[in-house]
C-alpha cells in the first residue's frame, strides 16, 4: 500500500520533514518512491517557505491509490486538494483524574435509575394485580 507521508530530516532539536511517496512498510525516514514537497515547522505560519507541496503529483498518486497519513491530510485539506473529517472528541480536554471521577459517577446514577426503573415497574405489577383482582369480583 502507498502512502504519502512525512520523514524527518534535519538535524537534532531542527526538524525538517520531507513529504513522500512511500510503501507503508518502509522504515519512516528510509527507502521512498517519490519526494513529494517539504515542510520547516520552525517557520512562522505565514511564511510560504514552511510548506511546500506538488500538489499535481500528489493529486496523480491519489489516482493511483495513493493514502496521505493524517498530518499530510490537514495541509491537502489546507490546499483544498482533500475534504478532512473533523474529528471530536471532547474527553481530550479533560484530565484523566476527573474522567476517571465522571465514569465511577455515571455509572453511580446508572444503576440508580436502573433500581429506580425496577421499583418503577414492581410497583405497576402490583397495580395491575390489584386492578385484575377488582375487576373479578
Amino acid at each position: 500500500m502507498l502512502v504519502i507521508r512525512m520523514a524527518r530530516a534535519g538535524t537534532k532539536k531542527r526538524p525538517f520533514y520531507h513529504i513522500v511517496l512511500a510503501d507503508s512498510r518502509a522504515p519512516r525516514d528510509g527507502r521512498f518512491i517519490e519526494r513529494l514537497g517539504y515542510y520547516n515547522p520552525l517557520l512562522p505560519k505565514d511564511k510560504e517557505e514552511r510548506l511546500k507541496l506538488d500538489l499535481d503529483k500528489v493529486k496523480e498518486w491519489m489516482k493511483k491509490g495513493a493514502q496521505p497519513s493524517d498530518r499530510v491530510t490537514r495541509f491537502l485539506d489546507a490546499a483544498g486538494v482533500v475534504k478532512r473529517e473533523k474529528r471530536n472528541n471532547p474527553e481530550k480536554a479533560v484530565p484523566r483524574k476527573e474522567r476517571k471521577v465522571q465514569k465511577e459517577e455515571a455509572a453511580k446514577a446508572k444503576e440508580a435509575s436502573d433500581a429506580a426503573a425496577k421499583a418503577k415497574a414492581g410497583e405497576k405489577a402490583a397495580a395491575d394485580k390489584a386492578a385484575a383482582a377488582e375487576a373479578a369480583k
